[in-house]
């Protein structure tokens, strides 16, 4: 169960409709802040110039390693739409040895892999690696995501948002994005989940 609970609706209905999701109901303790977070969110996005696909492979794995059950249960439409199927999430088990992943994307994995589990061993032959497939600006721009992911993320799983989600992403122990029997998708940052 959340361990905040959701705000009034009279508190986040006027920012953010009467169907916000679960999760946005509990941000709404704090509607003026909420609403930044979102709109950061979506301005990551609307500005993005790195392909959904990977930034959507990337915030899974990340929320994987979070153990953020409400960010794993999630998938943005527009990457569905770019070619995000369950079965490539499947390929986020072992990224390395995935033939379904780029090594684009096993190059931008890796490197939110390390941010998100020893971010002490990034190094200058991991931004070599980046360097092979992105340029600088779009390393950048990765980073920005990740950085997002996993500290937003973190939050997310401390707050324990489960209470809208299916039983497996809240099962004991450690849950993974792959193999889930369902899955909420958006539209958007803001859009709450078609089912709800």
């Amino acid at each position: 169960m959340a361990r905040i609970q959701q705000a009034p609706q009279e508190k986040y209905e006027p920012m953010f409709g009467a169907h916000a999701s679960f999760r946005t109901t509990i941000y709404a303790n704090r509607p003026e802040i909420a609403e930044k977070f979102i709109e950061l969110g979506q301005r990551l996005r609307d500005a993005c110039t790195l392909s959904p696909r990977l930034v959507e492979l990337v915030r899974l794995r990340i929320a994987f390693h979070n153990q953020c059950r409400s960010c794993m249960a999630v998938r943005y439409s527009y990457a569905a739409d770019d070619g995000v199927t369950e079965d490539l999430v499947c390929s986020l088990e072992k990224p390395q040895e995935a033939p379904d992943l780029t090594d684009a994307e096993r190059s931008a994995i890796a490197y939110a892999d390390l941010m998100a589990t020893d971010h002490l061993r990034v190094s200058d032959e991991t931004f070599d690696d980046l360097r092979q497939h992105f340029t600088d600006p779009e390393i950048m721009e990765l980073c920005f995501n990740v950085a997002y992911f996993v500290g937003f993320g973190r939050m997310a799983m401390s707050l324990d948002m489960v209470d809208d989600l299916d039983e497996g992403y809240r099962a004991e122990g450690r849950v993974t994005p792959w193999g889930q029997d369902s899955v909420m998708e958006v539209a958007g940052w803001a859009a709450p989940p078609a089912n709800g």
